[in-house]
């Protein structure tokens, strides 16, 4: 009997023991499992950071080029602005000019017709004052 008590004892040690080991194992292979699980999860979110920095990176590259081209279109846009601006403000200067030497030339015009009346007036007063000389001359030469 001493026999199968410790047949008995024996195989309820094994018992226990499979049964620790089984729930170690199982224990051990959900430790395992989670950490590949948190593993994988850790490598999903690296890759998505990656991808959202990459994709962010283009963006900001995109932006700037972008940016670029519209500050270059605005310096296009200002320089063919600035050129009309220019090319107005010398046809003006051109228009005033000419202006400018009409009335020059008209002043002149005036002048010289102003010039050629008071001519033509002396001129006439001399005459009429050298007739009337001329008349009193005769009036005394005949009054002789």
């Amino acid at each position: 009997m001493k026999r199968v008590v410790l047949s008995l004892a024996l195989v309820a040690v094994l018992g226990l023991s499979f049964t620790s080991c089984r729930e170690t194992a199982e224990k051990a292979g959900d430790a395992v499992e989670n950490a590949a699980d948190a593993a994988g999860d850790a490598v999903e979110g690296a890759a998505d950071a990656a991808g959202d920095a990459v994709e962010s990176a283009a963006d900001a590259v995109g932006d700037a080029a972008e940016s670029t081209v519209d500050a270059a279109g605005n310096a296009v846009d200002n320089v063919k602005e600035g050129a009309k601006n220019v090319a107005n403000d010398v046809k003006d200067a051109a228009n005033n000019a000419v202006d400018g030497a009409k009335n020059v030339a008209n002043d002149v015009k005036d002048a010289a017709n102003n010039a050629v009346d008071k001519t033509k007036d002396a001129g006439k007063k001399a005459v009429d004052n050298a007739k009337k000389a001329g008349n009193n001359a005769v009036d005394k030469v005949k009054g002789l």
